[in-house]
This record gives structure tokens, C-alpha cells and sequence, in this order.
């Protein structure tokens, strides 16, 4: 681990006034700061707070390609980090950065470790999560998937397609909410077509759900009026006039590459793979092969 020189510095003095500090960003894009000091620092354009009653186990980091791991404990408070933010899923993949920081010189520090959030455990109004070093995602499968769909998500990097294109997204406020299937009045149909949002991305722009999105599992019009269905229900109390953004959805399928989104030339499948019947074709009983159609 190759220290800062003011930091190595430091703890050549062998008396040393050190701390951790932890730095969360949410799914959300919300920053958090925490710090096992007993006053507050600030650095990095973020205050990490002292009085959160944040701890971590010991960290275990490693030289080869094995996860680097760790805990951290805490309280769960309204102002702080909250029951009901978690449950939202507000901290699902946080992004996580601890460092060693000389708490009377905060330009002397050093970054610890790097990763996500994992797991989170709460019991007894406390917390309990895994972090995840970035070497995880060298546990995930990767690679091209030969298939007749398409493989990548609609408006990423090989998508190519711009869902803020006029007609693929749709702002608006909620009109009614159904607490028996969470489905969400987006008032009238706007002239979309039903189903048009089907397998799309309903995210809240205002409210308590601000920043959670869910995809979309049913869209129906009903009596003149959009009703979407999330797979997820939000983990939010949700109310009428709480904004929302909703995009087109894709069910990645060549002809819908074609017709609903004129984006063709970018789709990432194999449309014409032979299908599993040809697994249990039997051999054709002529003598001569053509290489046409086998009827």
C-alpha cells in the first residue's frame, strides 16, 4: 500500500491522531458522510459526520483477484441513514469509499478501500452492511450472448438510442395509486398507444420516492386512463401530484427494434439463429441435398 508522503510522515512520528471516514453515494445520487472521529471533518466537498455512531470491522484486503471485504455497523436514524430508506432501496449498490484521515490535518489521508454496499441486515433500530470490493464484479459473467433477442438495454452505450427522443418519454404527475397491486394512475392515455411503456422504467422526480425507479410490468388503459403496474411495488408512501418520468419500454425483439424505434441498424441479436426445433430435426430421406428448404 504505497502512503501519501505527508501521511507516511505522520505515522513515522509514532504517536498518530488517525480516523476513518466513510464516504456513501445512493442509487439516488445522494452523498453521505461518516466518520468514527469524535468531531466532524470536512473534506472532499462533503462534511463526514461524527455523530452517526458508525463503526466498521476490520477490513480485509488483499493482493490477488479475491473480494476485498468488510462490515459496517450504525444506528438507524430519521435524519441519518433511515429504516424507510432502506427499505426503498435507496442503498441497494451504494457506492462506498473509506479513508484513513490525520483528523488534525484532513490533507493527509489515504483511500482504504473501494466497492459497494452488499447485504444490509437491520435488527433492534441498527444496521448491519456488507461492503463489496470492486474485484466482486470480476466474479460476474461476462461476454456477448448468442441469441435471437437483443442484449443490450434500450438508451445504453450499444443501444444507441436517445429515449429523450419526442414520443419515448413521458412526464407527468400521478393521478390515483391502487394499494391492493401497487398499479399508478398516470391520469389520461397522453395518446400513447396501450402497452407502449410496457417492460419501460417509471422513475419519481418528486415526493417521498424521489430518485427510485422501478420497471414496468403492466400498462393498460382503463375507462380513458393509463394504469401502470410495477414488478416492484415502491417501497414509499405515494400520493396524488408526485411527479414521475416514464420512458418506452423495449422488449428486445428484432421487429420492435425496427418499427417501434427505427433503431435497427444498432440492434444487438441474432434474428436469424435457427430455432431448438432444428435440434430434433431428422435427417432428410432424400438422396440429394439442395440446402433449400427441407419441405
Amino acid at each position: 500500500m504505497l502512503l501519501p508522503e505527508n501521511l507516511f510522515a505522520h505515522l513515522c512520528t509514532g504517536t498518530t491522531t488517525l480516523a476513518r471516514a466513510w464516504k456513501i453515494i445512493r442509487s439516488d445520487g445522494f452523498e453521505l458522510g461518516f466518520t468514527d472521529h469524535d468531531v466532524d471533518l470536512n473534506f472532499d466537498g462533503l462534511l463526514f459526520r461524527a455523530d452517526s455512531g458508525m463503526t466498521a470491522k476490520m477490513l480485509q484486503i488483499s493482493s490477488g483477484l479475491s473480494v476485498d471485504n468488510s462490515e459496517a455497523l450504525g444506528a438507524l436514524r430519521s435524519d441519518l441513514i433511515s429504516d424507510a430508506d432502506i427499505e426503498a432501496g435507496r442503498y441497494d449498490n451504494a457506492s462506498v469509499t473509506i479513508w484513513i484521515v490525520n483528523w488534525q490535518d484532513v490533507s493527509q489521508r489515504h483511500v482504504l478501500f473501494c466497492g459497494t454496499i452488499g447485504e444490509i441486515v437491520r435488527e433492534a433500530g441498527t444496521f448491519r452492511a456488507e461492503l463489496r470490493g470492486l474485484t466482486e464484479h470480476l466474479n460476474k459473467p461476462t461476454g456477448r450472448i448468442f441469441q435471437v433477442s437483443c442484449d443490450a438495454a434500450l438508451g445504453d452505450s450499444r443501444c444507441r438510442f436517445d429515449t429523450d427522443t419526442a414520443g419515448y418519454r413521458w412526464e407527468g404527475s400521478i393521478f390515483d395509486i391502487d394499494s391492493d397491486d401497487g398499479s399508478i394512475c398516470l391520469g389520461a392515455g397522453n395518446g400513447f398507444a396501450e402497452n407502449w411503456f410496457l417492460r419501460g422504467v417509471l422513475r419519481l422526480t418528486s415526493g417521498s420516492g424521489i430518485g427510485l425507479k422501478q420497471f414496468v410490468k403492466r400498462d393498460e388503459l382503463i375507462d380513458g386512463q393509463r394504469w401502470v403496474t410495477p414488478w416492484v411495488p415502491f417501497a414509499v408512501d405515494l400520493g396524488s401530484g408526485d411527479e414521475f418520468e416514464i420512458t418506452a419500454g423495449c422488449d428486445r425483439r428484432f421487429q420492435s427494434c425496427r418499427d417501434k424505434f427505427n433503431n435497427v441498424l444498432n440492434f444487438r441479436g441474432f434474428p436469424d439463429l435457427p430455432s431448438d426445433d432444428w435440434v430434433l430435426v431428422h435427417p432428410a430421406s432424400r438422396a440429394e441435398g439442395t440446402g433449400g428448404s427441407r419441405r
